[in-house]
């Protein structure tokens, strides 16, 4: 995985691996769809991870999305991703936890029910004394 977030491509190479022109990057970029990362010298680098986001993209826009709906996807997509991610950690903890607790600690148990009267309201029926 931290392979595949090596900035290592040109913006021609890049450009060219994923099918578009680098002027097509710069207006990504522009538009917050990607962010590549900078040498010192500010020239822009990109790694595998951004190849395959400009392929969803192309994926995208093929299917005749624009440019804002395009970010909103891939926006939503990395908070799904997010979420899925914190799940699989809670699951993991949960599993873990059930291994530790004795059977039935989480299981639910019936309370009595019964009406508790705390203030008692007058009735016009009772006399005052």
């Amino acid at each position: 995985m931290q392979r595949d977030h090596h900035a290592v491509y040109v913006i021609s190479v890049a450009a060219e691996i994923a099918g578009v022109h680098p002027q097509t990057l710069r207006i990504y970029e522009r538009r917050g769809l990607l962010s590549p990362a900078r040498t010192s010298g500010g020239n822009r680098r990109y790694s595998n991870a951004d190849i395959q986001r400009l392929r969803r993209i192309a994926e995208l826009a093929d299917g005749g999305m624009n440019l804002e709906g395009i970010r909103q996807v891939l926006e939503l997509e990395a908070q799904v991703a997010a979420l899925r991610e914190q799940v699989n950690e809670l699951a993991a903890e949960l599993q873990r936890l059930s291994k530790v607790e004795p059977r039935g600690r989480f299981d639910l148990v019936p309370l009595r029910q019964e009406i508790t009267v705390f203030r008692r309201r007058p009735s016009i029926f009772e006399r005052e004394e």
